[in-house]
């Protein structure tokens, strides 16, 4: 069984090398600076490009898509459309398992790139999809192959060797000095493990926070953690994590909305993690912190985030 050729492709080279911005007057603090990097410029609008493609291409150089089977693989939205954009272009067929709940732009995408969609109750949340596609990886082996991007290593590596990297390399070109601090939520808990695991190796004393939301539906993309029951994704390095801090839905729209008027146009989780930034400069002793903007908010106009 002949695994599917490895195509160039030149929309994997504009994965990443996102700009770097500085968010910290949507703080209104002296005496510390904020830095993120813009996802929603890479060519699937968001930070899910990177280790999506990672995944993807691994799997396509080491036979595991064997041309006979789709790739499976359960997402709140951002990270199926990557898989679909990337999937098209390199001709890999997708089965996507999605909460119903994702907006209406994120199912269009997907479908816009011919991803096949098995959408699941919303009242469920994110785990209900990662077990049903579970249970259809198990079920139906000769059909999928299950990507699994909770599980995956080249998940959080590719944070590891990309947005940790460019952090670290465009704060210092701009400061002199590393972050004092790195702010970021959990889907997968790539992004906190790659990028966190990056920043203390090079800077120990850089403490990582995660942004946590207390509930679900909360804000896309970010997981709830600490009930009963909650999914604690396998790649998720807890052992980084120096503070939890709690984030809602009802702090994420004002900071969308203040972000949008200085030209930053992104989405909820973007505006939870600059407004989790903003407490970390008010109540910690730090000078410098980095965090990520995860998608744009042109995802989220029919949800109603930017009606006034």
């Amino acid at each position: 069984m002949a695994a599917i050729p490895v195509r160039e492709s030149p929309l994997l080279a504009r994965v990443g090398h996102v700009p770097l911005v500085e968010v910290g007057s949507a703080c209104e603090l002296a005496g510390c600076r904020v830095f993120a990097t813009l996802e929603g410029t890479n060519p699937g609008g968001s930070i899910k490009d990177r280790p999506v493609v990672r995944m993807l291409m691994k799997a396509l150089q080491t036979g595991r898509l064997d041309g006979e089977r789709r790739l499976l693989d359960s997402s709140s939205g951002n990270a199926g459309i990557s898989y679909a954009l990337y999937g098209a272009a390199l001709g890999v067929p997708v089965t996507l398992v999605v909460p119903g709940n994702a907006s209406r732009e994120r199912l269009d995408r997907i479908r816009a790139s011919g991803a096949e969609l098995i959408l699941t109750d919303p009242l469920e949340g994110y785990d209900f999809a990662v077990a049903e596609a579970r249970r259809l990886a198990r079920e139906q082996p000769e059909r999928y192959w299950y990507c699994d991007q909770y599980s995956n290593p080249e998940n959080w590596r590719a944070h590891y060797d990309t947005t940790g990297v460019e952090l670290l390399r465009g704060i210092i070109a701009t400061t002199g000095r590393p972050p004092d601090a790195f702010v970021a939520g959990i889907g997968t808990g790539g992004t906190l493990t790659g990028v966190g695991r990056r920043l203390k190796e090079a800077h120990p004393a850089t403490r990582v926070v995660a942004a946590i939301p207390d509930e679900f539906p909360g804000i896309e993309g970010l997981k709830p953690l600490g009930h009963p029951g909650d999914m604690v994704p396998a790649i998720l390095d807890e052992s980084l994590i120096d503070r939890r801090l709690p984030v809602r839905m009802e702090d994420a729209i004002p900071m969308c909305r203040k972000l949008a008027k200085a030209g930053l146009f992104v989405g909820p989780s973007a505006g939870a993690l600059v407004h989790a930034a903003c407490r970390v400069a008010a109540e910690d002793d730090v000078r410098c912190i980095a965090t990520v903007l995860p998608d744009t908010g042109e995802r989220y106009v029919s949800t109603g985030l930017w009606a006034s």
